[in-house]
């Protein structure tokens, strides 16, 4: 634990020196969020049928860019070969990866959603909604920080990475646009559970097998 929060602490001291991943992030996203607004000129019951896709598509373009940035920074300033050659356990390295880059998204998240409400008219702010938000954050943010250790030594990382990841991160976007939709119009509680229980099992998998496989990965 210690090992993993040593991580976090020198991304987030690297971030606040930087201000570079953060600051993209919630430029991107916000950009998102204004041109999908003027761009349709939507009743109240399609905007709550089409919010959380808008929502989604913010996300998941806005944390790609983020993890791109993240192992980048990584790469170029030879971060990554001083953490590899530690005499830890990698996947505390990982992890500590995972962590940091997930708090990066909580907080655009934290900043989106607010304006998001008032520019749509929508209350987001719903206990199984935010939980929908955060499941499915986590399981992409698992995915595309193992992706992106991955893609990171390539040339083409910023290419490659979201072709790797999309496909891949399918199952989250599905349910997590699904689960919440049925939050935000206010379906019944019977009909969110399989999308809830299919984001937590990919978020339980993807966990299990970062931990299995990313010790061979950053060997490679």
């Amino acid at each position: 634990m210690k090992v993993l929060f040593a991580v976090v602490w020198k991304d987030m001291i690297m971030e606040l020196r930087s201000r570079e991943m953060l600051s993209a992030m919630l430029v991107f996203a916000l950009l998102v969020v204004l041109i999908f607004n003027f761009a349709f000129e939507l009743d109240a019951t399609t905007r709550a049928n089409t919010a959380s896709g808008v929502l989604w598509v913010t996300f998941a373009f806005a944390g790609t860019l983020g993890l791109n940035r993240s192992m980048a920074m990584e790469k170029d300033y030879a971060c990554l070969d001083g953490l590899l050659m530690a005499p830890v356990d990698r996947s505390a390295i990982f992890f500590g990866k995972v962590l940091g880059n997930f708090i990066f998204m909580v907080i655009v998240e934290l900043i989106v959603l607010p304006i998001f409400s008032v520019l749509y008219g929508i209350n987001l702010f719903h206990q199984g909604f935010i939980f929908v938000v955060l499941l499915g954050s986590l399981g992409y943010i698992i995915v595309g920080s193992l992706l992106s250790s991955m893609t990171v030594q390539t040339r083409t990382r910023d290419i490659l990475l979201p072709i790797l990841l999309f496909p891949v991160a399918i199952p989250i976007f599905i349910a997590a646009v699904r689960a919440s939709r049925a939050f935000l119009v206010g379906t019944e509680m019977v009909e969110v559970m399989p999308y809830l229980n299919l984001l937590i099992v990919y978020d339980i998998v993807f966990f299990a097998v970062a931990y299995m496989v990313f010790d061979f990965i950053v060997q490679e």
